[in-house]
């Protein structure tokens, strides 16, 4: 009997065992993977690849991971950084991702652009998913789905996300096998490179709003950034990126100003030096000013790299052999990434 009853259990075991595994394949085949035109899905999760020592952590939208390179600030400044960033990524989002990177690394600075205290509550689902999607599960994790989801959202499709992507079936593709397992890097220390040129012409002036005023949960998380960097000794920087739409009001950026005074922190704007930057915007942006392209991220970062130097004291890292290999090796991925897009014009 007792016999009979173990090999019942053994038979339930490997059962079980085998249907997790089922289910977990089948979770993994059925994920969206971003490797191809939605690239933006797959930025947060290239972060836990890296070393953990960076001068310097960029996190927001695509603000940041459009308009600065970590290449340049490291190359012309020898600043070690790395931009965790993601479409439309919201301030809780930012919060709880600035949250977990202390956990790895803490960084002399964090930067934080802040054109997303304009949302006040959550938007969507898709842009959800690409940054909580590539999350590792932590605390941190479980309180940015938590804050985000929208009503129509539910957390266990977060926990098992089979459920949410179960009827991705009709639109499986090559992709979906070729990046079962490993995924190629989309971005260079975060930072995803355009080289094409499309001028600004025609962007629209800023439409008349009822209240510019940042909600009250925007400004609950900005407090949360400023204190959780005060408790790590970590400063906190607020940019506005040179981005020319979406349109940036000046009723925001007086905000902005006061909040920075304030709490005792530094606040750029970059839209207001845009010719100090050396910024044209007939051949410095890819998509009509709304982000810019490498010409123009180099500009901004050789400009931002000397505020972070003479500003706020971030020292040359050049003459640290491990680290001057790393960058050694990425500084040439990132010179095979122009080769690579220039010869896709030809």
């Amino acid at each position: 009997m007792n016999r009979n009853r173990k090999r019942t259990a053994a038979a339930v075991l490997i059962s079980v065992v085998i249907i997790v595994l089922a289910l977990y394949f089948l979770q993994r085949l059925l994920m969206p993977k971003y490797m191809t035109d939605v690239v933006e899905g797959a930025m947060v999760a290239e972060y836990y690849d890296e070393e953990k020592d960076h001068d310097v952590i960029f996190i927001g939208d695509c603000e940041l991971y459009e308009n600065i390179s970590p290449v340049t600030l490291w190359e012309e400044y020898g600043i070690n950084s790395y931009i965790r960033g993601s479409a439309q990524q919201l301030i809780w989002q930012s919060y709880y991702l600035m949250e977990e990177t202390f956990t790895y690394e803490k960084p002399d600075v964090v930067v934080f652009n802040v054109l997303s205290m304009k949302y006040d509550e959550p938007q969507k689902e898709t842009y959800n998913r690409m940054t909580l999607d590539g999350m590792k599960w932590s605390r941190s994790k479980i309180a940015d789905i938590q804050a985000s989801m929208t009503e129509e959202e539910n957390f266990l499709e977060y926990v098992f996300p089979i459920l949410r992507y179960h009827s991705r079936w009709n639109e499986l593709t090559w992709d979906d096998i070729k990046y079962f397992w490993k995924r190629d890097k989309v971005t260079h220390n975060g930072y995803y490179m355009r080289l094409d040129v499309l001028p600004a012409e025609n962007v629209p002036e800023g439409k008349v709003l009822a209240d510019y005023k940042f909600g009250e949960n925007a400004y609950y998380y900005l407090d949360k950034m400023v204190k959780l960097c005060e408790d790590n000794g970590v400063e906190l920087v607020l940019v506005k990126a040179p981005s020319l739409y979406p349109y940036w009001y000046d009723e925001w950026d007086e905000q902005m100003v006061d909040y920075a005074r304030e709490h005792n922190l530094k606040y750029y704007n970059f839209l207001k030096v845009t010719d100090e930057i050396g910024l044209d915007f007939n051949m410095d942006t890819y998509d009509a000013g709304l982000h810019l392209n490498l010409s123009g991220a180099q500009k901004l970062s050789s400009y931002f790299g000397k505020i972070l130097a003479e500003e706020c004291g971030l020292k040359s890292r050049r003459g640290e052999a491990a680290l001057e290999q790393s960058w050694k090796e990425k500084c040439q991925d990132y010179e095979e990434e122009i080769e690579r897009q220039q010869k896709g014009w030809e």
